[in-house]
């Protein structure tokens, strides 16, 4: 399949622009005297992986559907510990990406890449 389908270029987009805007958003903490420094670098890890993780579901790679599950479950997790809503936000939103990456015309895109190798 030559043509990505809809649902994967959402969701990569989706990750891409998130992880970007996350990295804009904490970046300014670097500069704050009273930050924490560990928690911030996990912070900014975790917003890198969403962009890598965008990128990969973008260049057909498998894992990369994993990855994004993988993701989103973490921040249900640290979702739970903030707020209920942030918790559901994050399991509609976990729920959804799922089902747009697990569509047959997803699948056959990712599948497609294992037969090339």
């Amino acid at each position: 399949m030559k043509n990505r389908p809809l649902p994967v270029i959402i969701v990569s987009a989706l990750f891409i622009v998130t992880g970007c805007v996350g990295l804009v958003y904490y970046i300014k903490d670097f500069f704050e005297p009273n930050s924490e420094l560990y928690e911030l670098i996990w912070v900014l890890f975790v917003r890198i992986l969403a962009v890598v993780c965008g990128l990969l579901l973008f260049f057909e790679i498998n894992q990369a559907r994993w990855l994004a599950i993988a993701w989103l479950a973490y921040h249900i997790i640290i979702g739970a510990f903030h707020s209920t809503s942030e918790m559901i936000a994050h399991i509609v939103l976990l729920i959804m990406v799922s089902v747009l990456l697990f569509l047959p015309v997803s699948s056959i895109y990712f599948q497609n890449n294992k037969n090339k190798t």
